[in-house]
């Protein structure tokens, strides 16, 4: 560990995560900041990964604990990228302890009949290559350091990973498939490494389309502001539940925690706000217009 990390000791001792290193795919925006941010705040030091380094860096000033993070650019399609974070991780806190696979992109609802093959097939290259890939990639580089460490894996899944209408047909198999990830790793890696899953709901973040059908800058923020996709959710007015991002990462804190969740892998906490059994929408069907 290099002598220039320094811990809040108040922070160290009184939080679930005291001690503990967290490394964060998609850490610079959207989810996987509020989990990075979380994270710190239950006493973890984190390193977060992702494309933009300007961005991963002004995430890092803008903390509090700007000492407990640390920045890595990279492509998590790239496993050459990913072992040098880890690595780099490493020898900037010592081990690694958390591993958040969260990086992804969304289809915006594009339907199977809204897409041609071609746009289709460029569609599930590209969405597949990062929110699948990436998940794997990401596990391949990090899983022996969570082997010294007894660690744990918590990914981040959909509400799409259960049920429709929470994407188009690519986005809805990658979640799926992510799911079974979950199953699977938590097989392939007791019982040295914890791996679990969070399904979110739809939340306002920065989230992005594939650049494949000319969805990269558009982001679902901009939907958000039109219209909240979850205004049907049964516990926005029950239970003042939200979409801001930060609502949802006590599910990772818990899970991550060996304190808390030490006898808990392969299992997906739903964090949708009960949109899953109440649809999206005034209705929770779609195809009439078919």
């Amino acid at each position: 560990m290099t002598e220039s990390v320094k811990y809040d000791d108040a922070a160290r001792q009184s939080g679930w995560l005291s001690g503990d290193i967290a490394f964060i795919t998609g850490g610079g925006s959207g989810i996987g900041l509020a989990v990075a941010r979380r994270f710190v705040a239950e006493g973890a030091s984190v390193a977060i990964f992702g494309r933009d380094l300007g961005k991963l860096e002004k995430v890092i000033a803008e903390s509090e604990f700007p000492e407990r993070m640390f920045a890595v650019a990279g492509d998590v399609r790239n496993p050459e990228d990913l072992h040098r974070a880890v690595a780099a991780t490493v020898e900037r806190f010592g081990k690694l302890d958390i591993v958040v696979p969260n990086a992804g992109i969304w289809d915006f609802n594009r339907s199977v009949t809204r897409l041609n093959g071609e746009e289709l097939s460029a569609t599930f290259d590209e969405l597949f290559g990062i929110n699948v890939k990436g998940y794997l990639l990401t596990v391949e580089a990090t899983w022996r350091e969570l082997v010294k460490t007894r660690g744990s894996i918590v990914m981040t899944l959909s509400n799409a990973s259960f049920y429709t209408a929470g994407g188009g047909p690519v986005y809805t198999a990658s979640k799926f498939a992510c799911r079974g990830l979950v199953n699977q790793f938590a097989y392939e890696l007791a019982p040295k490494v914890r791996v679990n899953g969070v399904a979110v709901g739809g939340m306002n973040t920065d989230l992005r389309g594939p650049e494949s059908i000319g969805l990269k800058e558009r982001s679902i923020a901009a939907s958000f502001a039109r219209s909240e996709v979850t205004g049907d959710n049964p516990l926005i007015p029950l239970h003042d539940a939200s979409v801001d991002p930060n609502d949802f990462t006590g599910s990772y804190v818990l899970l991550a925690s060996r304190r808390n969740s030490g006898n808990i892998t392969g299992n997906i906490i739903n964090a949708d706000g009960g949109i899953g059994v109440r649809g999206f929408g005034e209705r929770a069907a779609g195809g009439d217009e078919l």
